[in-house]
């Protein structure tokens, strides 16, 4: 049985937000996998690193790393102009940049509403408006990041639930728009996952987590890379406008009185 549907080689790839975490995983993963990449964050010291890392090891992939506040048009725009001009063309847009806080809804200010939908809904319609161009030349694939916080609320995270649902319905809207120009439009909705932040939160280590293990309800980075690159490759070609739903063991019932 071959496997090389699964790969992405040859490709060019910009993921958002890929100093840490997931973004992070995804970049290395396409490097991996003989993509070339763009990794950028808000600091450029916080990716230069990523960038680094890459491009001093054996993998066949290369990467680029830019600064880029995906709230400001003007530096996105000249992230996708990088972008095509260090590696000829753009592929595959990760839209993983995002943001969030936790916070009573009533406490939560005008400011700290329009911070959160900014950088999580404005940030994706920035990117992926300011790479169409590039991504209909040939066909191309988009890949936006969600959260189970979008399917079902988030008590405490209300702006953050909010502004994952209006990425899912874009990936949905933009998927048949787009889809005559050859561009699939696709979207991860992660539930718990082991990242810095998560980390930090909840004290799990991804080091901690058995991936051969069913039952369990947080997962790895490199298990939403999975899916990225998935659905980044041929494998996925008639999955098209769909959220996938990456959460481990699904809560059935728990929350019902009887």
């Amino acid at each position: 049985m071959s496997t090389r549907q699964f790969s992405v080689d040859g490709d060019v790839a910009l993921v958002t937000g890929s100093s840490s975490g997931i973004g992070k995983a995804i970049a290395e993963r396409f490097a991996d996998d003989g993509v070339d990449v763009v990794v950028c964050s808000r600091a450029q010291e916080n990716v230069d690193p990523v960038a680094a890392e890459i491009n001093d090891s054996d993998r066949p992939g290369r990467a680029l790393a830019v600064e880029c506040d995906v709230t400001d048009r003007d530096a996105v725009d000249a992230l996708v102009e990088a972008t095509v001009e260090e590696f000829g063309g753009l592929d595959v847009l990760v839209n993983n940049a995002g943001a969030s806080f936790m916070a009573d809804f009533d406490d939560i200010s005008p400011n700290g509403w329009q911070t959160i939908i900014d950088i999580n809904v404005t940030g994706t319609y920035h990117c992926t408006h300011a790479a169409a161009e590039y991504l209909k030349d040939g066909g191309g694939s988009v890949i936006n990041l969600a959260s189970v916080a979008g399917q079902d609320g988030s008590p405490l995270m209300s702006p953050y639930g909010a502004a994952k649902a209006a990425v899912i319905n874009f990936t949905t809207s933009l998927s048949n728009e787009w889809a005559g120009d050859d561009v699939r439009v696709n979207c991860i909705a992660p539930g718990y996952v082991a990242t810095p932040g998560v980390e930090s939160q909840m004290g799990v280590s991804a080091d901690a987590i058995d991936r051969e293990e069913v039952a369990r309800r947080i997962g790895t980075v490199d298990e939403i890379a999975d899916v990225a690159q998935f659905l980044s490759s041929p494998a996925s070609s008639y999955v098209v406008g769909e959220t996938i739903t990456v959460r481990g063991v699904p809560q059935i019932g728990e929350d019902l009185e009887v």
